[in-house]
Parts: C-alpha cells; structure tokens; sequence
C-alpha cells in the first residue's frame, strides 16, 4: 500500500514538473500546470468512472483496464473476485455433496429457521411428513400437530423448561399405521434440526413382546392358583408322609415366588400400555410413608432401624396404587439388602427442584458399573443373592415406569461396602402442600 502511494506521488510530481517545464518554454508556466493537473484528475476520474460502472453492472465481464492507482485496486479486486468464485464453487460443491448424502440417508431431517419455519428437508423427512415443496417457509408444527411434539418443539427452542428430553414418538402425519421418532436439535440462535425416524417396525415388536408377556402371566395365574391351592390343602391336612414336609414346603415357597413374579409382569404390563399420564389421586406423602415403613419394619421383623423424616407434608397427585409400589419397591429392596441391625432411613425433603422421597441404608452398595442397567428387566448385581432373598428383578424396572406416567425420575448414589440412597424426584407441578403446611 505504501509502495502505490509513493508511486502515485511520484506520477503526481513527474505531471507537474513536465507541465510546469512545457510552461516555462510557452512563458504561461501555470496555465500548463494547471491544464496537466486538470488532465490528471480527469483520467483519474474517468478510470473511477469506468470502475464504479463495472461495479454496477454486477461486476459481468472482464474488470476494465485502468492504470495508475486505480489500475492496482481494479487488479486487486478482480483477484478477490476470482478467489471469491472459486471459494463459492467449493462451497456449493459442498453443499451438493451434503444434499446428495442426507438424500441417501433413511433417516429424515428438516431443517427449520425464523423460530421454527421449514427451510429444507431430504426426501425421507418429506415422505414421512408428506411435505410438499411449495410448504418452505411454513411452521413444521402446522404438519405435526400432534400436542406433544409441539411441547418438545417449544422447549427445545428455548421457550421453555425442558421436561422430557427424550425423543418423541407419535403416529405419522395422516397414517396412524406409521410410528414415527422425532427429535429437535437447535443450533445458532433461531435455527435448529429435526431428525426424523420410522421405527414402525421396532413399535410393532415391542407391541408384541408386551403382549406375549401380559398374556402369558395372565395364563400362569389359573394354574398356580390351582397349585397353591393343593398345596396348602396338603400341607394343613397332615395326611401327607413326613418325608414330603420337605418338598411340600419348597414347592410352596417356589409358588409364591412364582406369583409374586407374575404379578409383577403383570402390573409391568399395565404400566407399559396404559396412558403416560398418571391418574388424579392426592396422596399424602407422610400417610403413605408411614404405610410403606410399617410394611418394611413387617418384612424386615424387626431386624433393621427404620426411621421415618417427611419434613414437609405435601400431596402428590397421580395414581395411588402405583405410588406406593414405587414407595415401597426401595423400602423392601433396603430390607432385603442390608445386613441384620443395619439402620434405613426415609427422607422427604422439598426444594425449589420439588420434592425428594429417599431410601438410604447401610448395605452391600453398588458398584458404579452396574448403577446405569438398574432398571433394566431382571438385571442383577447379584444373581445368587437376589434370589435368596426372594426378589423378582422387577422391582425397579416398576419404579421406573411408575416415575415416567408422574414425570419424575430416579437418582442413585452408592458407595460399595458402605450402602446406598436411592432417590425419587417428582417436579413442582405434581405437588401440593397440605392446608397446615399452607397456612
């Protein structure tokens, strides 16, 4: 830059000094100056001239030819051109190579601006959503009315508390016979994806599975009913051989096993296929507490401390059964695994998060490895001892469920060989606290 300037000067001084010399010789020195200088600046400002229209003209053709000054800016802004278009082509290769590969994917994907408006989307993403192209620019949700992506919608652009943020899963637009899982991932500030997947198939199979499972439970009841109820006949008339005391005794034991488990799957089954939503009972937390720890302390038998703190009594609303069988899933499964004379305590505490319902005991604890697959169907730390102490591995796969249809969820903290806390969260929009506590 500085280099152009002092050759501009340069030429500036060598016009003067010509004009001024052409001049002196014709005796009218600064009429010759002043026309050389006048000379100068026009071809200054037609070259301007000649740019400024190129500029204009949405810079078509070859730039002009200028010299001077304005030659070297002409000469830079067309190499700044070309770099720009060959910057442009790769990027619009780019661009084609990413259409080209989101087409081939199975997978849809939208993608949404101006706060959720259609901007673009592969033909998987249109055939699931029966989008057509004149619907750019539109709102997605004005495709997908279903009201729980619209919820998911809201509070992943930010308009909201997330609540759930898990994808959502909902019948296809105009075809129920269709399942769809969507989920929204915002980028930048107005902007975000949505990723779209047919999962029809894995719906149906799950479907299946529920149903083979309710079904075959519900079969097992008769004839364990039938069994038990020999059993029992057996075992109270004393007309049996003494040396079948024994396994009569077993046979029992395993057909209560047998029952508690397929209650289980049972009640699993139901939670599974029944509404999200929980029902609209009010529950006492302290009532159902102390229930729960007049249970434990029957199963325990007075072999553990178990103490009871509710340090603010609130109601929850939701399903009364299902609340106690969470309630009391982590209170026996503090029995069953803590040592003779180990204490349990039962906390409900609230903060601004809502409340917290917990178990801690002073038992075997939990391996962090093994915290993650807790609520997993018939999952195990401990195969050998889990069955000696008659559970079902269903426990907290139920807890779970129970949790998902009150919006809440489950925290676990263990330390092995020092016990475990096992925690239940429920949002502030479940709770009530009592008149006493109101007032």
């Amino acid at each position: 830059m500085l280099d152009r300037s002092i050759g501009e000067l340069s030429r500036f001084i060598i016009i003067a000094l010509g004009t001024t010399i052409l001049g002196f010789a014709s005796g009218h020195w600064w009429l010759a100056l002043c026309a050389g200088l006048a000379a100068y600046v026009f071809w200054l400002l037609w070259q301007q001239n000649q740019f400024d229209r190129w500029l204009a003209n949405g810079r078509r053709g070859p730039a002009p030819t200028n010299f001077g000054v304005w030659g070297d800016i002409t000469d830079d802004f067309y190499r700044m051109q070309r770099r720009h278009r060959r910057e442009k082509q790769k990027l619009h290769a780019m661009l084609r190579r990413v259409q080209d590969s989101t087409s081939a994917l199975r997978e849809g994907i939208v993608a949404l601006e101006d706060e959720g408006n259609l901007a673009w989307w592969n033909p998987a993403a249109g055939q699931m959503l029966r989008l057509q192209g004149d619907d750019a620019g539109q709102p997605l949700v004005n495709f997908v009315r279903d009201p729980r992506f619209v919820e998911h919608m809201y509070e992943r652009m930010g308009g909201g508390k997330e609540t759930n943020p898990q994808p959502i899963t909902l019948p296809a637009p105009g075809d129920d016979t269709r399942i769809l899982q969507m989920e929204v991932t915002r980028f930048g500030q107005d902007e975000a994806l949505v990723i779209v997947r047919d999962i029809t198939r894995l719906h149906n199979l799950e479907q299946m599975r529920r149903d083979f499972v309710a079904n075959v439970s519900h079969e097992l009841r008769t004839p364990l009913t039938v069994i038990a109820g020999y059993l029992e006949t057996l075992q109270a008339s004393g007309q049996a051989p003494r040396n079948w005391e024994r396994p009569l005794g077993q046979m029992s034991d395993q057909t209560v096993r047998m029952t508690s488990l397929v209650n289980d799957l049972l009640l699993l089954a139901r939670l599974e296929t029944s509404e999200r939503d929980s029902g609209r009972d009010r529950v006492s937390v302290r009532e159902l507490m102390e229930r729960v720890a007049g249970e434990a302390r029957s199963l325990s038998g007075e072999r553990h401390e178990i103490s009871v703190a509710c340090e603010e009594d609130c109601t929850i609303t939701g399903d009364a059964g299902e609340l106690h069988s969470a309630f009391a899933n982590l209170a026996f499964n503090a029995v069953k695994y803590s040592p003779d004379g180990g204490p349990i305590e039962m906390r409900w505490h609230t903060d601004g998060n809502g409340g917290h319902f917990s178990v801690k005991d002073a038992g075997i604890g939990i391996d962090p490895m093994h915290i993650p697959r807790l609520t997993e169907r018939f999952y195990r730390v401990d195969a050998g001892r889990s069955r000696e102490s008659g559970g079902t591995g269903l426990g907290l796969a139920i807890v779970k469920h129970v949790l998902l249809r009150h919006s809440a969820n489950m925290t676990v903290t263990s330390v092995p060989g020092r016990g475990s806390t096992f925690t239940l969260n429920f949002p502030t929009q479940k709770l009530t606290l009592t008149s006493s506590e109101a007032s």
